[in-house]
């Protein structure tokens, strides 16, 4: 074996080596200097278990998305049988997944081509005939309703997400699991109720006109709701405790203006000292509707509804133009932030309910990295000494494989912003041990030649060549293994295999490069003739 071949493994090792200092640089350096800005994001994080923080489960309604749905549906179907001519036309959900549309016998037809064109999404069901009006009832496809579950979770999440990246978590998990739960782990966080109602808030945005009556009376129930009209109440924060139903005010049902509008939302101060307000900016469309429905109810009240609670209601004074609008409040800052986040990153498709809770406090953290780093620690230090005593200075040069496996372990972890938690940990140190055995089948096919009286550059090359079948066999099927835990286990088990897959392969790099660069440099610049084994 030349120089030649010797120089460009040397490159590649040293260059790989090099590279993994690099990327481990974030993770054990901190603050970094503002001229390795670029590597920020390549840190190794921690977990859950070993930061502390929030564990949720949460659980998507799929089934009231489906309601929703056909509740745009039908609103769509009124306008366009309004706009088609056809005279009153009653539009009603039936049942689960279905609507009935009753229209006058006449306008039978219109209905069908408009049902065929335009909601092809729908199965007919045979026309009846009743009062001489014809009732038309329609259902969903049932691939329509798998369509809208999934949509409604993948949304939701996408939602999620959104909301807790403006929240200004550091390195949250968020991923769907299972048909309709949303698993949210939030390090860090130790106030799990303020991240749960930020989290499951719906934030349906509407925009009402006021009664300008007594409410007292239809909120007590002594007199029968007007038509078209319905009672939301205001929170009272004044009592300690749990919130309660605070002004009630009769609003009309009819909903002027959504949230859909809305472009943007900040928190701006008050009027009052202290105070805080959540400023609107609205969209092209929104800023005409807005000024028409100012200017036509002047001096009438509008009521801004946030998930059928009323957050203010003004007067409105005079026409408004320029498609600013402002909610109101006895905001605390945390309140007044959460609502502009929410009002920011849309509503959420259906409702969300913690399925599951569970808070990490910070002490159970630290408890659990300081064992973690001890198993780590103890048990590397005996491999190390055992390697000595037993294979001399064959043992050392696996104890640097092994140093340098962990070097590339945690420095790949880094590259991907992979978060570590105790399982992690748990792979890291079961591939300590498969770095190690590694090297024990090199060293124990090298004694073996050794016995047979062969010279140290043919016991060596033949103890890694008969060797390297068997490395492999190992370290491909465990790997296979780590991936189908990965592709098919939960977050904890996801966190054991990425760290086993990528031990594994850097001790597969270690064991068959690493360390046969160190025996060939030995043999072919000192010109060794006797093995320490």
């Amino acid at each position: 074996m030349s120089n030649s071949s010797l120089m460009p493994r040397a490159l590649l090792v040293v260059g790989m080596t090099l590279v993994a200092i690099v990327l481990l640089l974030p993770t054990v350096w901190q603050p970094l200097p503002s001229w390795l800005d670029f590597l920020k994001g390549n840190k190794v994080g921690l977990g859950l278990d070993l930061q502390g923080g929030t564990h949720l489960v949460m659980q998507v309604d799929v089934d009231q998305a489906v309601v929703n749905s056909l509740e745009i549906n039908a609103d769509e179907l009124r306008r366009e049988l309004r706009k088609e001519g056809v005279k009153a036309p009653k539009v009603e959900r039936d049942g689960d997944n279905g609507l009935k549309i009753t229209v006058p016998a006449e306008s039978r037809d219109k209905l069908v081509e408009l049902i065929t064109t335009q909601y092809p999404n729908f199965k007919v069901a045979e026309a009846e005939t009743v009062d001489g009006n014809s009732v038309q009832r329609l259902s969903l496809a049932p691939e329509e309703v798998r369509r809208i579950k999934q949509a409604a979770v993948d949304q939701s999440l996408e939602t999620i997400r959104n909301r807790i990246d403006q929240f200004g978590v550091s390195e949250p998990i968020i991923q769907r699991q299972g048909d309709r739960d949303i698993l949210v782990q939030l390090p860090g966080i130790q106030d799990p109720e303020r991240a749960k109602e930020l989290i499951g808030k719906t934030a349906v945005l509407n925009f009402k006109l006021v009664r300008d009556v007594n409410p007292e009376p239809y909120a007590k129930g002594t007199q029968p709701l007007p038509a078209g009209t319905q009672i939301l109440y205001q929170v009272d924060k004044s009592a300690a405790g749990p919130r309660k139903k605070g002004q009630a005010y009769l609003v009309e049902s009819a909903t002027m203006m959504t949230g859909d509008v809305v472009n943007d939302a900040r928190v701006r101060p008050g009027d009052m000292p202290n105070s805080r307000v959540v400023s609107l900016d609205l969209n092209a469309r929104g800023a005409h509707l807005f000024e028409e429905i100012t200017g036509a109810n002047v001096n009438r009240r509008f009521a801004i509804v946030l998930d059928d609670t009323v957050y203010s209601a003004p007067v409105i004074k005079e026409r408004i133009p320029g498609g600013r609008a402002v909610i109101s409040g006895s905001f605390t800052a945390d309140e007044a932030k959460d609502l502009a986040i929410v009002l920011r990153s849309g509503a959420l498709p259906a409702p969300v309910s913690v399925a599951e809770e569970r808070t990490v406090g910070p002490t159970l953290g630290k408890d659990s990295i300081e064992k973690g780093l001890r198993s780590f620690v103890v048990g590397g230090l005996l491999v190390i000494v055992f390697m000595i005593f037993y294979y001399r200075f064959a043992g050392l040069l696996a104890d640097l494989a092994m140093i340098w496996n962990v070097l590339f372990m945690v420095a790949a972890l880094g590259a991907f912003g992979a978060t570590l938690t105790l399982p992690g940990i748990a792979g890291i140190v079961l591939t300590l041990g498969m770095a190690v055995d590694a090297n024990v089948l090199i060293n124990e096919r090298i004694r073996e030649e050794l016995r047979l009286g062969k010279t140290a550059r043919a016991a060596i090359d033949a103890g890694y060549q008969r060797a390297l079948p068997s490395i492999i066999d190992t370290h491909v099927t465990t790997i296979l293994s780590g991936i189908i835990l990965f592709q098919f286990g939960s977050g904890p088990i996801k966190g054991f295999a990425v760290t086993l897959c990528i031990g594994l392969l850097s001790s597969l790099f270690t064991a068959v490069v690493g360390t046969r660069l160190v025996w060939d440099y030995l043999l072919i610049r000192h010109r060794i003739q006797t093995v320490s084994i």
